[in-house]
C-alpha cells in the first residue's frame, strides 16, 4: 500500500496504524519527487494509495494525477476543500475523501481503507436488463474496489452462478426482461441455501411492498432508486462485510481439526447441490470413498500419535493431487471421501487409480522408520437423483469389494465389467 503525505505526524499515526490493523505493508513518500523516484525503481506495485492532495512540490494535486495514471485507487486525505476541489475529487473517481479537520480523521482513513480491502476481495454479479442502468451500476461499484461482472438477464445470472467463478454478492434490479427479481433470488435460495450469496434488489418504482416482499423472502437488503451514491455504496459494503464474516465462519466449520480438509458436514451439506447443478446441467458424475488399508493394526502398533502422522501425511498428498476441481473431504477416521466434477466413470476410475500408486509410493517417516502406506478405493457413478446417502452407500459397496478382494486396489462398477469380460 502507498501512503503519500508531507506531514511526519500523520504518516507516522497512519503508516503505523495501517500495518496494525491490517497487517499490510506500507510504503511512505512525502513528495512528488519522492513518488516519482519509486516508480522509477520499476518495483512500484500498489493497489491502493492514502494520498494528500497538496505537497510542497505539488500544491496543485499532481500527485493524485500521477497516482492515478499508475492505475492505483485513491483515498484522498487533505485538509484542503472547497467546492471547487470536491467537484474535481469527484470527477476523477477517488475511492474515498477524508479531511483531516475533522474529529478521528485518521480513524476514517482506516475505516475507508477496510472498506477498500474488503470491497477488493468482493466479486459482485450484477444483473439489469437497462444497458445505462447497468453501466452506470457496475460504474459506481467498480470506483469502490468491488470485481464487477454485469450480465443483462436472470438466466445469465444462473448460468453464471453455476460456472467456475466464484461470487460473494448478486446485485439485482427488481424486474428483469426474463424473470423478477423475487423469482431470481427463489431460485438463487433453492440452489445454493440461505447464507452462501447476499442477494440484493434495486427498484424505482416506489412500491414498498416490493422491499417487504423481497426481504421476507430471504433477500439480504432492498435499495429504492434513485438513491444516494454514499448510501448505495454503504448498503452494499455492509452486506459484503458481513458476508465475508458468514463466509469466515463456515470456512472454520467446515473444516476437520486434523487435516485441515473439508469435514463430513460440510460435504453432505454441498455435495447434493453440486449433484444436483451437474444433473441439471444433463451430466453424470462419481462419488469415492478412500480408506487407509490396516490402519487399526498401523495404531495399535505405532499409536495413535502415528496415526495422525499418517492421516495428516495422506491428507496433504489428496489435496495436491484432487485440487479445488473436486470436493474432497475427512469422512471420519481414516475414510476420505471424493465427489468429482462432471468425471464419467472411466476418467474418475483412472483419476482414482493415479491417487492409489501416488500414495502406495509414497513413504511417511515416523520415529525414524519409513512406513509405508496404501489405500482402497470404492468408486460409484451418480446418473439420476437419488438420496446423497444412496450414493455414498453405493460407493461404500465398492469398497468392501476392494477391501475384500486384498485392498490396496480401487473397484467400481467399470472394473467389475471389465473383469467379467475377461
Amino acid at each position: 500500500m502507498l501512503l503519500v503525505e508531507d506531514s511526519r505526524m500523520f504518516s507516522t499515526a497512519l503508516k503505523h496504524g495501517l500495518e496494525t490493523a491490517h497487517g499490510v505493508s506500507v510504503t511512505h513518500c512525502s513528495s512528488l519527487q519522492a513518488l516519482k523516484t519509486l516508480f522509477g525503481t520499476g518495483q512500484a506495485d500498489f493497489s491502493l494509495a492514502v494520498l494528500d492532495l497538496n505537497l510542497p512540490d505539488a500544491p496543485n494535486c499532481e500527485a493524485l494525477e500521477f497516482v492515478l495514471s499508475k492505475g492505483i485507487a485513491v483515498i484522498v486525505f487533505t485538509a484542503t476543500f472547497n467546492d471547487a476541489t470536491r467537484d474535481y475529487i469527484l470527477s476523477k473517481n477517488v475511492v474515498d475523501c477524508v479531511l483531516k479537520n475533522q474529529m478521528d480523521s485518521i480513524g476514517q482513513v482506516m475505516s475507508a481503507v477496510d472498506r477498500a480491502l474488503t470491497n477488493s476481495k468482493t466479486h459482485v454479479l450484477l444483473a439489469d436488463s437497462d444497458a445505462d442502468s447497468r453501466s452506470g451500476l457496475a460504474s459506481l461499484l467498480v470506483r469502490q474496489q468491488f470485481r464487477v461482472t454485469a450480465v443483462d438477464s436472470g438466466t445469465q445470472v444462473l448460468e453464471r452462478l453455476e460456472g467456475a467463478e466464484a461470487f460473494d454478492l448478486v446485485v439485482t434490479n427488481i424486474n428483469l426482461s426474463d424473470m423478477s427479481g423475487h423469482w431470481l433470488l427463489a431460485e438463487i435460495r433453492l440452489r445454493y441455501g440461505e447464507d452462501a450469496l447476499g442477494v440484493i434488489a434495486v427498484d424505482s418504482s416506489g412500491d414498498r411492498q416490493q422491499a417487504a416482499r423481497f426481504l421476507r423472502n430471504g433477500g439480504t437488503e432492498f435499495i429504492q432508486s434513485p438513491f444516494l451514491v454514499d448510501e448505495f455504496i454503504s448498503r452494499i459494503f455492509h452486506v459484503a462485510s458481513i458476508q465475508n464474516r458468514v463466509q469466515a465462519l463456515h470456512n472454520i466449520a467446515a473444516r476437520d481439526y486434523l487435516t485441515d480438509l473439508y469435514n463430513r458436514r460440510h460435504f453432505f451439506q454441498v455435495g447434493p447441490r453440486l449433484v444436483d447443478q451437474c444433473l441439471r446441467r444433463g451430466g453424470t458424475t462419481c462419488i469415492a470413498i478412500l480408506d487407509i488399508d490396516h490402519f487399526k493394526r498401523l495404531n495399535d502398533t505405532y499409536g495413535h500419535e502415528v496415526g495422525d502422522l499418517v492421516l495428516t501425511a495422506v491428507a496433504r498428498r489428496l489435496r495436491a493431487q484432487v485440487g479445488e476441481e473436486h470436493l474432497l473431504a475427512r469422512l471420519g477416521g481414516e475414510e476420505f471421501g471424493i465427489l468429482f466434477n462432471s468425471l464419467n466413470v472411466a476418467d474418475a476410475s483412472r483419476f482414482c487409480e493415479d491417487l492409489r500408486l501416488d500414495l502406495a509410493s509414497a513413504k511417511v517417516t515416523a520415529d525414524d522408520e519409513e512406513l509405508s502406506v496404501t489405500v482402497s478405493i470404492g468408486l460409484a457413478i451418480i446418473e439420476g437423483r437419488e438420496s446423497f446417502d444412496n450414493y455414498l452407500n453405493a460407493a461404500d459397496q465398492f469398497l468392501y469389494m476392494a477391501k475384500y478382494d486384498g485392498r490396496n486396489r480401487t473397484v467400481s462398477e467399470l472394473t467389475l465389467l471389465n473383469a467379467m469380460a475377461s
